[in-house]
């Protein structure tokens, strides 16, 4: 039989091609062995044995390298190519099987069993409609892959032969190696088919993903090609009018491309891309384009995806805040928290913190400490004096000469999405026809709603959710409620004299003399002077006055040493005032003996606590209460409230009961310029009006704060701290205050606290028994006299039992 028919014949292996039956192809040979084999095929009958090898990147392929199946093939012509190589045109002839390789030197020559296509097939329905299924989606495929010739579709219809048909396709499919080389190992027309038709439908399917992706892709390259031919009509027509301007439309293409790279959301990009549109259309001249184009300068500049890595080392920023700032524990405290939770968990925001204090006590410093603690960029925003509403927001673009909010230029100055921003002097913002200020900081400052704040001019929504807001504040009372309610308050109080010694020793001492351009050995300051610049040149809560006063000693030295006069200076208690000149101030020390009518009272001010002497004169006369000293309001009515108090028990601690009819009283608060206001006077008042009405001294050691009510309890105070560290500063060592009060001694510096006698009072018999020399009693009275008292007089007599008891505990 003709399929048993076995062919000794040379073999030529190809790298990447597979040759069917009925095939014409050409291709060049350049192995030496391929050579050797189409000469030795030339010399016999032209056959050549045509097998394609597994890897075509092999250039000496084993008999394992190269497929079993393959095609006899006849020679048709050979050309001889510069190079030492041939080209080579074939024709297909039949399938053939390899049986064994008879010689591998100097070509491959090869036994093969020859397997043609059978004659004469017969056609069922089942065969034909495979047949017809096959054309048809080979027709597809050459419309869809546009890789086939309409010649080839064409000669199909006129091939009878199924199994030559299944080879004439086959031949013409671009598809893989693996895939061709399967078809032809199949020797069954049949099965030949129904594979073709499987690898047809695959490939049909992958053209059509293709050709849906070339679509879209072309109608993206369409669009930009259309936009682009517009663009370029646009341009020759205003160049035509005298209105072109390639500059202006080079530059719009710029702020596309940087736009692009801002990774803005979708919405946001495509309001600001309409924006660039807008200025390419408009005239350069024209007055529009100049704010079109200030505008898209904003947008482009804003950190939108910009961030700096924060520092999450708890050590380093205890250090840091540690080295740039003396004190202030409880501010150093809360950041080292911040930056425990936040380590513990990423995502959460930014704590608002408002440090309220003094001035000079160190609030905008530490902020900028806190920053290089955390590694944020620092940006500072002065809020003093603010008044429109529109400096936090923003204007409209509408208006002329608009410009974005400050908290948008802060952002842009810090060029990152997470700065920390410094809101000061927040206190110091008022409100007024044009909006108010703080009520446009709700927003910026709540963490909830700020993730899209809108600032008026920018028009689109930026995330503030990962920036640190810290605000500063001398006065926590003038901040509106709702702000202060979005803000965890810290409390700065003033310095102590020790403080302020340690501050200017490790701080400003080294600041100043490196400032004035003195080495550390041609200026020395001695602790005493530098104690006393503290007491007798400066009276503030904080340091800026008393790093002032260490300039201008470091200025008079300097002078010393370049005039030749001095080659270092040594500055002492005693020769501070050749410097410093006179004493400015002199503290209000203790009294030196008890006196009658005079109480110590505790007062608050911005630069710290301070001494109040309260002076009670009595005079004839009708029962007039004069009032001197620059009162406030709140502090007349504690001296009402004192007198009544005083009245309601006249008869208790042994005075007139109508002094009021019979006495005019005149209270005086020394240093009358300086305006004073508050009810923690109260009990001061009441203490003097009783030492002058019972003629009994106050102890000239004690000092005492705290607000008192009709009945005479001793109400709560604020400022304990400054109030107990001005009593100390005056030497005083024995200080009245409210006894709900006492949760606030820790506050107080511990060394102070061991040299004062705090004593908490709750009621004005406390008060009394403490602050004067002695209880206030009635004077005894004969037996006699006791026994006709009225019901009055026994209650006298109790009080005045009560009273000794008092004195006996």
């Amino acid at each position: 039989m003709a399929q048993d028919k076995i062919l000794t014949i040379p073999l030529l292996p190809l790298r990447g091609i597979v040759v069917f039956p009925h095939m014409i192809l050409h291709f060049d040979v350049g192995r030496t062995k391929s050579i050797k084999a189409l000469e030795e095929a030339m010399v016999k009958d032209q056959k050549i044995f045509l097998s394609a090898q597994k890897d075509p990147a092999l250039d000496d392929p084993g008999p394992e390298d190269i497929y079993p199946v393959g095609t006899i093939s006849k020679v048709k012509q050979l050309l001889r190519l510069p190079g030492d190589t041939i080209r080579v045109l074939v024709e297909g002839l039949e399938r053939a099987k390899i049986v064994e390789y008879t010689s591998n030197e100097p070509y491959y020559e090869v036994k093969v069993r020859e397997h043609p296509n059978p004659k004469h097939l017969v056609k069922d329905s089942e065969t034909e409609a495979l047949i017809r299924q096959v054309v048809s989606y080979f027709e597809k495929y050459a419309k869809l892959s546009n890789r086939v010739s309409p010649d080839i579709t064409f000669t199909l219809t006129t091939i009878d032969d199924y199994a030559r048909l299944s080879d004439v396709i086959a031949a013409n499919l671009v598809i893989k190696l693996e895939d061709r080389q399967s078809i032809l190992n199949e020797f069954s027309p049949k099965k030949r088919m129904e594979k073709l038709l499987k690898i047809l439908v695959n490939e049909i399917e992958i053209l059509e993903v293709e050709k849906n992706i070339n679509k879209k892709v072309r109608q993206q390259i369409d669009k930009s090609q259309r936009e682009y031919y517009l663009r370029e009509q646009l341009k020759a027509i205003q160049n035509e009018l005298g209105e072109g301007n390639q500059q202006q439309d080079e530059e719009a293409e710029e702020y596309r491309e940087k736009i692009k790279q801002l990774g803005l959301p979708q919405d946001i990009e495509s309001k600001v891309l309409k924006e660039v549109d807008r200025l390419s259309k408009m005239h350069p001249s024209s007055a529009e384009s100049a704010v079109v184009r200030t505008y898209l300068d904003w947008i482009v500049e804003l950190p939108w995806n910009t961030k700096t890595e924060e520092n999450l080392n708890l050590s380093d920023a205890e250090r840091i805040l540690d080295e740039d700032h003396y004190g202030l524990t409880k501010v150093k405290e809360r950041i080292i928290e911040y930056l425990a939770i936040r380590k513990l968990r990423n995502s959460l925001q930014g704590p608002i913190i408002c440090l309220a204090g003094p001035p000079g006590v160190g609030k905008t410093s530490i902020v900028r400490s806190i920053a290089k603690a955390l590694n944020r960029k620092y940006v500072r925003v002065s809020l003093g004096g603010v008044r429109d509403e529109a400096e936090i927001r923003g204007h409209r673009r509408t208006y002329v000469g608009a410009m974005p909010g400050r908290i948008i230029k802060a952002i842009r100055q810090a060029g990152s999405k997470n700065p920390l921003i410094l809101l000061d002097e927040i206190d110091k913002m008022s409100g007024d026809f044009r909006g108010d200020p703080a009520a446009a900081l709700l927003e910026v400052l709540d963490a909830e709603q700020n993730k899209e704040f809108l600032d008026h001019y920018i028009d689109l929504p930026f995330d503030l959710s990962d920036v640190m807001f810290i605000t500063t504040a001398n006065y926590k009372d003038a901040i509106p409620r709702p702000l202060l309610d979005r803000m965890e308050v810290i409390d700065i109080s003033g310095y102590v004299e020790e403080e302020k010694v340690e501050i200017a020793k490790r701080h400003l001492i080294p600041k100043q003399i490196e400032k004035h351009g003195l080495k550390p050995s041609e200026i020395k300051f001695d602790e005493s002077a530098i104690r006393d610049i503290i007491n007798y040149y400066t009276r503030e809560a904080g340091v800026r006055n008393l790093e002032r006063q260490i300039a201008t000693v470091c200025r008079k030295v300097a002078r010393l040493i370049v005039s030749g006069q001095k080659k270092s200076v040594r500055v002492t208690s005693k020769n501070l005032d050749k410097f410093l000149g006179r004493r400015l101030y002199l503290f209000d020390k203790a009294n030196d003996k008890d006196e009658v009518g005079i109480a110590r009272g505790l007062a608050w001010t911005p630069v710290g606590g301070d001494t109040l002497s309260i002076e009670v004169n009595l005079m004839p006369g009708d029962g007039a209460l004069e009032l001197t000293g620059q009162l406030g309001d709140v502090m007349k009515e504690s001296a009402r409230i004192a007198r009544s108090y005083v009245r309601s028990i006249a008869e208790m601690i042994g005075i007139e009961k109508d002094f009021h009819k019979k006495y005019d009283m005149h209270i005086h608060v020394p240093e009358g310029a300086v305006p004073k206001d508050g009810p923690s006077a109260g009990i001061t008042l009441a203490t003097a009006m009783i030492s002058a009405l019972t003629n009994i001294p106050v102890k000239r050691n004690v000092a005492m704060t705290g607000e008192i009510t009709l009945r005479g309890k001793v109400l709560a105070i604020g400022g304990l701290k400054e109030k107990v560290l001005a009593a100390h500063r005056a030497g005083i060592d024995t200080v009245l205050f409210p006894k709900d009060n006492e949760k606030d001694v820790e506050e107080i510096p511990e060394n102070v606290v061991k040299k004062l006698n705090l004593i908490p009072v709750s009621s004005m018999d406390e008060v009394m028994k403490n602050a004067l020399v002695r209880f206030p009693v009635p004077e005894n009275r004969n037996k006699g006299e006791e026994e006709n008292k009225t019901e009055t007089h026994i209650d006298i007599q109790k009080a005045k039992d009560e009273a000794a008891v008092t004195v006996e505990h």
